[in-house]
C-alpha cells in the first residue's frame, strides 16, 4: 500500500472495500476449471467439488466464452465453458447447467467481447449457492462477484 492510499483510508476518504479490491489481484488467484466446479451428482442434484469448496470467497480465475446476454438490462454476464450461440439459461436452479457461471464484473459488463467465439479470462471470488438476481429473476448456482474480464 502507498502512503497516499494509507492517508486516504486513515482519513476515511476511500472506503476499505475499495482498497482491498484493488489489492485483491495482487495476492493471486488460483485458476478453477469448469471441470472443478462440481464433484458429483446427488438426490439434491449438483454437488460442489471439495475444490470449488475450499476457494468459496476467495479470488479465482477462469477461462471460457462469454454467452449472448441473459437481458440488456442485467448487470451481469454469463462465462460457459464452450462457445455458444444459442442461451443456455435455464429457468431454475433445479436444471442448473455444470458448464456455466454467472459474473458481476467490478465495473461495467465487457462491452469489448462481443464475439461468443472469442475466449475470456475473467478473475473474481467465487461466491457459491443458489442466489436470485432481482432485476432479471434469473437464478444462480456459481458466480465470480467483483470480477475483471480481459481476452484470453
Amino acid at each position: 500500500m502507498t502512503r497516499r492510499a494509507a492517508l486516504h483510508v486513515a482519513l476515511g476518504s476511500v472506503p476499505l472495500l475499495t482498497l482491498i479490491a484493488g489489492i485483491r489481484p495482487l495476492l493471486g488467484a488460483e485458476r478453477l476449471r469448469f471441470q472443478e466446479l462440481y464433484g458429483a451428482v446427488g438426490p439434491l442434484g449438483l454437488q460442489f467439488s471439495e475444490a470449488a469448496l475450499r476457494l468459496r470467497g476467495q479470488p479465482v480465475t477462469m477461462q471460457g466464452f462469454l454467452a449472448p446476454p441473459l437481458k440488456a438490462e442485467a448487470r451481469f454476464f454469463v462465462l460457459c465453458a464452450q462457445p455458444v450461440s444459442l442461451c443456455p439459461f435455464c429457468q431454475s436452479d433445479a436444471d442448473w447447467p455444470q458448464d456455466i457461471v454467472v459474473v458481476y464484473p467490478r465495473g461495467a459488463a465487457p462491452a469489448a467481447f462481443r464475439s461468443a467465439s472469442d475466449p475470456v479470462e475473467v478473475t473474481g471470488i467465487l461466491d457459491l449457492g443458489s442466489r436470485l438476481d432481482r432485476d432479471t429473476g434469473f437464478v444462480s448456482q456459481a458466480r465470480l462477484v467483483e470480477a475483471t474480464a480481459r481476452r484470453a
